[in-house]
């Protein structure tokens, strides 16, 4: 500025003066948000002019480069941010600044004044970011002049009080240059490494180069708006290592652009690694939320849903509707619509990747599997999608193989109605269950589940492609073949006899003692009357510190197997010893069960029956 003329006092509208107090002292919850509010009006103002440079011949300084500068005086405690866009004459000082011209902000103003409400959440669309300047200036300068010839500079200047002055200024380039005299509390924003860390987090994507003192902070591109062919592979994994603080690439990334239901560009990742399962803590949500290239939300926890977490990346969507400090999502169902069409398009993207890259899944699935689980257990919107996802071991896979439902069902025998599972810690134990024995000898194919919440979420299920879903280590299962006992089993008589003796020996414990159809080598198997899976049960004796956790079971026996056929003879005797190997016999199942047992109690029977054997 050299020189000014005809210095003018205005007093600022009733409702401005409202809305600056608001601002200064409720609106933002962290006040270095006044620099974004700022560099995103500078951003609007370049963007007018590039329109007007296509429509008009007449602009006052055409060859000027389109850029925002911020220059930082330490000594002096000054911040100034000046841009070469659209300027302002005279008149759209007072009416931008000066005045509110929209009813909606008039309304919300009156709606606070009415009943006292600080629900600043509220505030509705207009573009008042400039008043934040306020939360850490005692004064405001504002240094303008606009694109069109003839206009005259002007220099606004405010105190954030009760009025502002506007003087004519000669000397001026196209542009708006605003001066903060900063407050003794704020002089942390005249300090490069704080101005440079807050550009980088909020407005490091802006398009338009941002120089500070002179050197260009934001280097890095939003390549999230470009064409999925005009990003080469290492801007790919750049952009990553940019965006997640990572050193290595991710395993995998989707990005795509949508217009319907609502304009998205998105560009998101898996990494290589998943912490959370190493215990490392909670992962927290890893998706940037961006209004044309603006950060709204960092770590969004509204993009995606919680079981979402450990995806990265950037939603970009110019439809959001945004409070005055574009900190909260003004309308959730908007937001909720916005969450489902990017939840949606991110499990379509994994069943595609399962499909045409299983390796890259089968590595997605060990380190993330966790979380599309965590999903399925508890998301109904999208649990169908999820019970796609699902991937586990069976009797037929392989080592390392993984196997779906869907797999499961295009390989079931003919005339089969069930999808059968059971659980277990590991494939080798599952393996060396009495469970399996009638399904091997049937050639059979059982899912095997190796946690809690897959049982949980196949029980939920109920059914796939209308296949019931059952666990084999329930009573009332419809056998796929029944095994008949060999010629050297039990007969009738003796298996009523001995069956009502176990009864009367383990009382409470047994809701009934039968003849088995399903063991082969095994001489016993405990069996669950309801619909409650060994996992769920194994998980309640953990969870409530408490071994009779499980409630009674169905105990079957194998009446060909020799232990069952000795224990009848000692049975008609009501030998003591005979009562111990009963008792020894069903901790046996429970054990085969993975259910746990009172060690205490079997230790000592245990040293009962050697030294039985023993004499």
């Amino acid at each position: 500025m050299t020189g000014q003329v005809k210095d003018e006092r205005f007093e600022f509208q009733a409702e401005v003066k409202q809305l600056l107090d608001i601002v200064i002292h409720s609106l933002y919850t962290d006040r270095e948000i006044f620099l974004r509010e700022l560099i995103s009006n500078a951003a609007d103002a370049l963007e007018k002019l590039r329109y007007q440079k296509l429509t008009s011949q007449e602009i006052v300084d055409g060859d000027l480069p389109l850029e925002i500068s911020i220059e930082l005086d330490e000594k002096n405690h000054t911040l100034k941010i000046s841009d070469t866009g659209i300027g302002m004459t005279r008149d759209e000082l007072v009416t931008n600044l000066g005045t509110i011209a929209h009813s909606g902000s008039r309304a919300f103003l009156k709606y606070l004044a009415e009943g006292d409400k600080k629900d600043v959440n509220l505030i509705g669309r207009f573009g008042v970011g400039f008043y934040s300047a306020f939360m850490v200036a005692d004064k405001v300068t504002v240094e303008t002049r606009s694109y069109q010839p003839g206009a005259a500079g002007c220099l606004w200047s405010s105190e954030g009080t009760g009025s502002y002055t506007i003087a004519e200024a000669e000397g001026l380039r196209r542009g708006t240059k605003i001066t903060l005299y900063l407050k003794e509390d704020a002089r942390e924003f005249a300090r490069e490494a704080t101005v440079k860390r807050i550009i980088k987090q909020y407005s490091g994507f802006v398009p338009f180069p941002i120089l500070l003192n002179g050197d260009k902070v934001n280097t890095v591109q939003a390549i999230w708006t470009k064409n999925k062919n005009e990003v080469t592979e290492e801007e790919y994994n750049e952009f990553y290592k940019y965006l997640a603080n990572a050193y290595d690439e991710p395993l995998l990334r989707l990005h795509f652009s949508a217009d319907a239901p609502l304009t998205i560009n998105a560009l998101l990742f898996v990494p290589k690694d998943n912490f959370e399962r190493f215990g490392f803590g909670r992962l927290e949500p890893g998706v940037n939320l961006y209004c044309r290239k603006v950060l709204i939300q960092q770590q969004s926890k509204d993009i995606l849903p919680e079981w979402l977490r450990f995806v990265k990346g950037v939603v970009d969507s110019e439809e959001l509707p945004l409070n005055i400090s574009r900190e909260t999502m003004q309308d959730s169902a908007l937001m909720a619509k916005l969450r489902k069409v990017i939840t949606s398009r991110f499990l379509k993207f994994l069943q595609e990747q399962a499909k045409s890259e299983p390796e890259k899944y089968k590595e997605f699935w060990k380190n993330f599997g966790m979380f599309i689980k965590e999903g399925a257990a508890t998301d109904f919107t999208h649990r169908k999608e999820l019970v796609g996802l699902l991937r586990f071991s069976s009797s037929r896979s392989g080592e390392g193989e993984l196997v779906s439902l869907k797999d499961y069902v295009e390989r079931m025998k003919e005339g089969q109605k069930d999808i059968y599972f059971i659980n277990g810690p590991t494939k080798e134990v599952i393996e060396s269950s009495p469970y399996l024995e009638v399904f091997q000898d049937q050639d059979i194919e059982v899912l095997f589940t190796h946690e809690p919440v897959e049982d949980y979420i196949l029980s939920q299920l109920g059914e796939f492609e209308g296949k019931k879903l059952v666990s084999i280590d329930q009573a009332a299962l419809e056998l796929p073949g029944i095994r008949k006992p060999d010629g050297d089993a039990l007969n009738p008589e003796q298996v009523e006899e001995l069956t009502r003796w176990l009864k009367e020996v383990l009382g409470d414990k047994v809701t009934e003692v039968r003849e088995s159809r399903r063991l082969s080598t095994s001489p016993a198997i405990v069996l669950n009357p309801d619909h409650l899976t060994g996992s769920l049960q194994r998980m309640m004796q953990v969870m409530n510190k408490d071994i009779n956790a499980i409630g009674p079971k169905v105990l079957e026996i194998n009446t060909s197997h020799p232990v069952i056929k000795r224990l009848c003879e000692l049975s008609r005797r009501d030998d003591s010893f005979a009562r111990l190997a009963a008792e020894q016999l069903f901790d046996n199942a429970l054990i085969s069960a993975g259910l746990i047992v009172d060690p205490r109690a079997m230790v000592h029977r245990m040293n009962q029956i050697l030294e039985k054997a023993l004499q």
